[in-house]
């Protein structure tokens, strides 16, 4: 199966209140372990390279080939959405639509509202020639992601409207309270704020950044008030970590690099399944 775009997903996602999960590519066998649960669950899912790690993970082409190759060798059948997240340019959005990646996100949201628009629009106009989708962000989600920390600072809902009329986006992420990273308590997310824009966007869905860490009833609740993608990261990463830690703590002397692979694969699958089942995606490609 190709790889196919957000807005082929999306909005039947929001109309039919559950969310697509994305999960970050921290290298190929992150990208494996995902793959094989959403196939096992006939579940859609999204592929994420974090702008930040592309070149870690040799380069935007790589990347799109080798998950391209990895949907081929494994038989996958669900869809699967290749995104670029947090774009920090323009051109890091166009070098990755031409490279074969199936979404993109332009995130100018530390830009002035003017400037966050005309870039996003110089994305989407070059992407839709290529039937490519785009997320834009507005506001800050804070924490921490790839080694840079931020506030958060709440989308307004006026500028999410503009923004999306003059863009022609396929989904917005609004900063309404969610972090990168690790939460420090409970999460306060603006559910009203969160409600407000989603019902005025209509049918342009909502995408939440941070969704790791957040309690379950919070994100059923997001869901049903608009978000039909919920992005997961550091869930995975800690899951990832913990079980080969410990591994490593029982078997201090072990060189066997498969079986330590596969523990830290197996960690991440279990997470993964988990967020499958409370997203609502489960069975939801053979629909």
């Amino acid at each position: 199966m190709s790889l196919v775009s957000l807005k082929e997903l999306m909005p039947e996602a929001k109309k039919k209140h559950y969310a697509i999960g994305q999960f970050n590519i921290n290298n190929f066998q992150w990208a494996e372990a995902t793959l094989r649960v959403a196939e096992r669950e006939k579940s859609p899912v999204i592929l994420a390279s974090t702008d930040r790690i592309v070149d870690y993970l040799g380069g935007f082409k790589l990347i799109a080939a080798t998950t391209k190759k990895m949907v081929e060798e494994m038989g996958i059948t669900v869809p699967v959405v290749l995104h670029l997240d947090h774009g920090l340019s323009v051109e890091r959005c166009i070098e990755a639509v031409d490279a074969g990646y199936s979404s993109v996100m332009y995130d100018g949201s530390k830009l002035p509202l003017e400037e966050n628009i005309a870039n996003t629009k110089e994305v989407v106009d070059y992407a839709k020639k290529q039937n490519v989708s785009v997320e834009a962000e507005i506001g800050s989600v804070g924490g921490t992601e790839d080694g840079i920390t931020s506030g958060i600072k709440y989308a307004d809902p006026k500028e999410c409207y503009q923004l999306v009329e003059e863009t022609g986006v396929d989904l917005l992420a609004a900063a309404l309270g969610s972090v990168h990273g690790i939460y420090q308590g409970e999460p306060k997310l603006a559910f009203d704020l969160m409600q407000e824009i989603s019902t005025n966007l209509n049918e342009i869905p909502l995408a939440l950044h941070g969704g790791s860490g957040i309690p379950s009833h919070q994100i059923v609740k997001a869901i049903e008030y608009g978000h039909a993608k919920i992005n997961v990261n550091t869930e995975c990463n800690q899951a990832w970590t913990k079980a080969v830690r410990k591994y490593l703590e029982l078997h201090p002397d072990s060189h066997n690099i498969p079986e330590i692979m596969q523990t830290g694969m197996s960690a991440i699958e279990r997470v993964v399944a988990e967020k499958i089942h409370l997203f609502g995606t489960s069975n939801k490609a053979l629909q």
